[in-house]
């Protein structure tokens, strides 16, 4: 009991004494010395400007390739369609119009040569032998 009660209200307690400004400074916590802040600084300094230095010599080898291949840098980043519905690359839904053509018989090869019956028959066997095939197998279920 005596522990849930140091736990409640010692986080209350800090809480208040940190809003208060008794905490501690987060760039400098007290008993480290201003020397190795700065050394710390320093070197971060350092490191960063290293890293800096690398991306200028990579930006250069990209230009070089880019030069020599004749590549185009993509200055935007990925076009992506969005739909009516507004999802991103999402499929664009069929009017009944654009539907109702497709379901027309057309005027391709198969359509002339008069073997639309027996494309569909094959289509039809394939699915059903499709379906049986999938009937057997366990990930088909």
């Amino acid at each position: 009991m005596n522990f849930v009660v140091k736990q409640m209200v010692g986080s209350q307690f800090k809480e208040m004494t940190d809003g208060l400004g008794g905490g501690e400074n987060a760039e400098q916590p007290q008993g480290e010395d201003p020397e190795v802040v700065a050394a710390r600084k320093e070197q971060e300094e350092r490191r960063k400007e290293k890293h800096r230095k690398m991306e200028v010599e990579r930006e250069k080898m990209r230009t070089d390739i880019r030069s020599k291949y004749n590549i185009t840098k993509k200055e935007d980043g990925p076009q992506f369609d969005i739909g009516a519905d507004g999802r991103i690359g999402a499929a664009r839904k069929k009017t009944p119009e654009e539907l109702a053509a497709e379901m027309e018989p057309d005027d391709s090869i198969i359509g002339q040569l008069g073997l639309t019956e027996h494309v569909e028959k094959a289509k039809t066997a394939a699915n059903s032998a499709f379906d049986t095939i999938k009937g057997f197998l366990p990930f088909g279920k």
